[in-house]
C-alpha cells in the first residue's frame, strides 16, 4: 500500500492502464491485503469472545440508562458480536428499545475492520463520533414511550453465538499432537499466514517503509500464526474456520475488490469524481437507503469513496448510522416489526446527520 494521494495510498505510482493485467493485479493485491487484515481481526474477536459466557448481563437490567452506554460500547466492537449480544438481551427483555437503537447507530459491522485497515487514523475519529451520536440518540429516544419498550419474549428465541462449555482456546497437552496430526484447516491457516508474512517482510505487499501501520500488519499476522498453531482442532474447525473463514473471506474479498475496481475505473474513465461532486444530496439518499440492507459488503463502496476523498465525512457517517452489517439479521428473524422500527429511527437520524453535514461543509 504505497503512499499516493490519487490511488487510495495503495500503489507506488499511476497505474499503467495500458496493461490491464497489471491494473487488475494491483487491485487484487491490495484487496487481498485488506481482506487478510479484516479476517485476522475477526479471528481475534472470535478468539476472545469464546472466553465470554455472557454471565454478566443480568446486572444491567436494573439500570436502563446504563444499558444505553453499554450498548454503545458493544456497538463499537468491530464485527457483529457486540450487536448480536445486545439483540439477544433485547429479545430476552433485558435491554429496552432505546438500547437496541443505540447499538445499531454505534456499530459499523464488518465495515469497521475495513475502515481500520484502509483509514486507520480517521477510523478512530469516526468511531468516536458514532459513539457520541449513539449515546445522544439513545438518551433522547428513552424520553419517549417507544424507547422504554421491551419485546415480548419469544418461545423460540435464537441462541446467538453460544459456545460449548468445554470449548477452550489453548490446551497445552495437545499442542504436539495437533501438529503431528495436522488437519487441512490448520495447514491452510498456517501456510497462508506464513506466505503472507514472507510477502509482507519482502515488501511485495504492504507499505514500502517500516512505520506503525506496517508494524500493526506484522503483529496481526504473527497473531494469526500463533492461534493457527495453538488452538485445539475443535475451536479451529468450528469457530475460526466455520464462523470466520468460510462465512467471511470470499465475501469480504469480493466486495473489497469490486469497490476498488468500480472506484478506479469510474475515476479514470467515467468522470465519477465530477458526477459525485455534483450530486452529493442524491448520493446521501442512496447511502442511507443502502444502509437499510442487513448485509455487510455494499457499504465498502462508501468507505472507499471517502478514503479517496470523493465524498465528505457526512455521507459516510449517514451510511454508517443506518447500516449495521449482519447485526440486525437476528432481530429480523425474531421480530420484523421491531426491525422496521429500528431501521426507521436510524434512517431519520442518518438523514439528519447527513443533511446537516452537507449544509455546513463536512
Amino acid at each position: 500500500m504505497h503512499e499516493h494521494d490519487h490511488n487510495l495510498g495503495l500503489f507506488g505510482g499511476e497505474i499503467p492502464y495500458e496493461n490491464l493485467f497489471q491494473f487488475l493485479a494491483e487491485i487484487f493485491k491490495h484487496a487481498l491485503v485488506i481482506t487478510v487484515f479484516v479476517i485476522i481481526m475477526m479471528l481475534l474477536i472470535e478468539y476472545l469472545s469464546v472466553q465470554s459466557r455472557g454471565r454478566w448481563h443480568s446486572r444491567f437490567e436494573r439500570f436502563p440508562l446504563l444499558q444505553i452506554v453499554i450498548a454503545a460500547l458493544l456497538g463499537l466492537t468491530p464485527g457483529c458480536l457486540g450487536v448480536y449480544l445486545v439483540v439477544s438481551l433485547y429479545v430476552h427483555r433485558i435491554f429496552h428499545f432505546a438500547a437496541l437503537v443505540t447499538v445499531m447507530v454505534a456499530t459499523s459491522g464488518d465495515e469497521a475492520f475495513i475502515m481500520f485497515a484502509m483509514i486507520p487514523e480517521k477510523a478512530i475519529s469516526i468511531m468516536l463520533i458514532l459513539f457520541i451520536l449513539a449515546i445522544i440518540s439513545g438518551m433522547l429516544l428513552y424520553l419517549f414511550p417507544i424507547g422504554k419498550r421491551k419485546m415480548k419474549l419469544a418461545e423460540n428465541h435464537m441462541k446467538l453465538h453460544d459456545h460449548d462449555q468445554d470449548c477452550q482456546v489453548i490446551i497445552p497437552s495437545r499442542l504436539f499432537t495437533q501438529i503431528l496430526h495436522i488437519t487441512i484447516e490448520r495447514a491452510v491457516l498456517l501456510s497462508g499466514g506464513l506466505l503472507f508474512l514472507i510477502l509482507l517482510l519482502s515488501g511485495e505487499i504492504g507499505l514500502d517503509t517500516w512505520n506503525w501501520k506496517r508494524i500493526i500488519f506484522l503483529l496481526v499476522t504473527l497473531f494469526e500464526l500463533f492461534i493457527a498453531l495453538t488452538v485445539p482442532d475443535h475451536f479451529l474447525r468450528k469457530h475460526l474456520w466455520g464462523h470466520v473463514i468460510r462465512k467471511h473471506f470470499l465475501r469480504v474479498f469480493a466486495w473489497t475488490f469490486g469497490a476498488f475496481l468500480i472506484i478506479h475505473v469510474g475515476l479514470e474513465f467515467f468522470q465519477l469524481e465530477d458526477l459525485i461532486r455534483e450530486n452529493l444530496f442524491s448520493l446521501l439518499i442512496l447511502a442511507v437507503l443502502i444502509g437499510i440492507i442487513p448485509e455487510s459488503g455494499p457499504h465498502i463502496l462508501f468507505i472507499t469513496l471517502y478514503a479517496t476523498g470523493n465524498i465528505p465525512l457526512s455521507i459516510l457517517l449517514a451510511n454508517s448510522i443506518t447500516q449495521d452489517g449482519h447485526g440486525s439479521l437476528p432481530l429480523l428473524a425474531e421480530t420484523r416489526a421491531d426491525f422496521l422500527r429500528m431501521k426507521g429511527v436510524n434512517l431519520v437520524l442518518g438523514l439528519i446527520v447527513g443533511i446537516f453535514g452537507l449544509l455546513f461543509g463536512f
